[in-house]
């Protein structure tokens, strides 16, 4: 296992400044140039997993209770846990050290399956407005809380992390054969607004 190198499949054009190796990907923690943001962040290096089962209630992934209501997400322990519907859920590991894998016949890891990227700062809720019809700021939920719907006409999994006026934090995940073209139309989208690629660094100040 120590040979395998795993290659994200989102490519920036942007020189990597700091980067650190980290169970076999190759991470980077900041870009040149990356300015005051919005930012778009690469984390397609952080474990994820689908979990489905009949009976969702009763699983509790690393002793965190999965949210009862379809749409509902919650953040514990440096996991996003996002109930999708009566039986599926997606778990995202955010923070902290990777976590052993789980047990059980629930659990499948989407990790190397797809892509994952933040999009955080100011102007990101006018840049998201670009790319998806889905009402990202909906000021009658609670943040956090999973959207499943098409962004740049690519069908995604997003979650709204926080919401403030034109602020709009988001996450999303979609098909790894997507990401450059996703890419692509998310820089051109926020290109007015001064988007730019920044590494995961940027993202553990939110």
């Amino acid at each position: 296992m120590e040979n395998i190198k795993r290659v994200s499949p989102v490519v920036f054009k942007a020189r990597p400044v700091k980067t650190e190796i980290r169970d076999n990907w190759a991470v980077t923690l900041e870009y040149d140039a990356e300015g005051p943001g919005p930012y778009l962040i690469d984390l397609s290096h952080r474990t994820r997993w689908d979990v489905q089962d009949g009976n969702l209630d009763e699983i509790t992934p690393w002793e965190v209770a999965i949210p009862e209501t379809p749409g509902k997400s919650i953040m514990e322990k440096g996991f996003l846990i996002n109930r999708m519907n009566r039986t599926q859920a997606s778990v995202w590991h955010l923070t902290g050290e990777q976590p052993d894998a789980p047990d059980g016949p629930a659990y499948t890891e989407t990790t190397d399956a797809t892509m994952f990227v933040a999009l955080i700062g100011r102007k990101t809720y006018a840049i998201a407005e670009k790319l998806t019809s889905l009402d990202l700021a909906n000021p009658a939920q609670k943040t956090p809380f999973l959207l499943q719907g098409p962004i740049a006409h690519v069908p995604c999994q997003v979650v709204t992390l926080a919401q403030s006026g034109e602020h709009c934090d988001i996450l999303f995940t979609c098909s790894r054969g997507y990401a450059q073209s996703m890419v692509g139309a998310i820089l051109e989208a926020g290109e007015e607004f001064g988007l730019r690629p920044a590494g995961e660094a940027a993202f553990s100040k939110i």
